[in-house]
């Protein structure tokens, strides 16, 4: 039965694409609160520098108090970073994610399991917890707490009082904030049927590419106000009735050079990785960065 309803959601979620409409939000399999899943994993520790880049990345905890809520809930909020679904937060668990610093994107949406875990499309969630920007530095640790019962025993002095991530469920706390909560959780584990996980791992690779994918679809729009301002300043030759490929502009775009620029580095960047990856094979081990 679980077999043939994962079978339906995926070819939902192909049709989805195939046919151009809005993403569709579903966490089948992976919805389960701790009422189906107890978290049962060991006990929390922080993960020792040697075990992450700690000069190059960010290390990021996820975290949820125990509550009788918690306890009892039964679809788990989905956490998605940068639009890609990592794990749902169950009570009285925690978990980690090693993250490439720069500006990243933390998204919450509630999961019905009636429905295969579905959450929404596109633009419409069933429940929006939190969509927001955060920014990461390299080698520091951040803290991220999830509740619905209680705040933070203090706010974030880093944080302006109306941010969002000072405000909600989901909230960026201070390091003292969290170990009194923290110590007291256990890593949630990946539990099939209704409770898998992809988190407790470095999302790095991940992060780097939606950042250039980000970047050049930014940069793809920006090129298309260029040759709009090139055109009102007449910097813009029409095309030929007998030739419609003969137009364009008559200045180099400053656009096709960051474009230009950032395919490069993204090549260099892809090459060095695969390298990277083969001494690492052979039992050696170069870090290496661009973005």
């Amino acid at each position: 039965m679980l077999t043939r309803l994962a079978q339906i959601a995926a070819i939902l979620s192909v049709t989805g694409l195939l046919a151009g409409c809005p993403r569709l939000y579903i966490a089948f399999e992976k919805h389960g609160g701790a009422f189906l899943a107890p978290v049962d994993g060991q006990e929390f520790v922080h993960l020792p520098n040697d075990a992450w880049d700690s000069n190059e990345n960010a290390l990021v905890y996820f975290y949820r108090p125990t509550s009788q809520w918690a306890e009892d809930e039964i679809d788990a909020p989905s956490v998605y970073i940068d639009d890609q679904h990592y794990f749902n937060i169950r009570g009285n668990g925690y978990t980690w994610l090693e993250m490439a610093p720069g500006r990243r994107r933390l998204t919450m949406r509630r999961p019905l399991g009636l429905v295969l875990g579905f959450e929404g499309l596109g633009h419409f969630a069933l429940e929006l917890i939190i969509d927001t920007e955060f920014e990461l530095e390299p080698g520091k640790v951040y803290y991220f707490r999830y509740s619905e019962v209680s705040p933070p025993s203090a706010s974030n002095p880093d944080l302006p009082a109306d941010h969002p991530l000072a405000t909600g469920d989901m909230q960026l706390v201070s390091r003292d904030t969290a170990i009194e909560e923290i110590s007291q959780t256990r890593f949630i584990v990946s539990k099939a049927p209704f409770a898998k996980s992809n988190a407790g791992i470095s999302i790095v690779e991940r992060n780097k590419e939606d950042t250039y994918e980000a970047t050049l679809a930014e940069l793809e729009i920006a090129r298309e106000e260029e040759i709009e301002q090139l055109k009102a300043e007449g910097h813009y030759r029409n095309a030929k009735w007998y030739w419609p490929f003969s137009g364009g502009p008559t200045k180099r775009l400053k656009t096709d050079l960051q474009i230009e620029k950032l395919e490069i580095e993204w090549q260099q960047y892809q090459a060095e990785l695969k390298r990277q990856k083969e001494l690492e094979n052979a039992g050696k081990k170069k870090w290496w960065q661009l973005f």
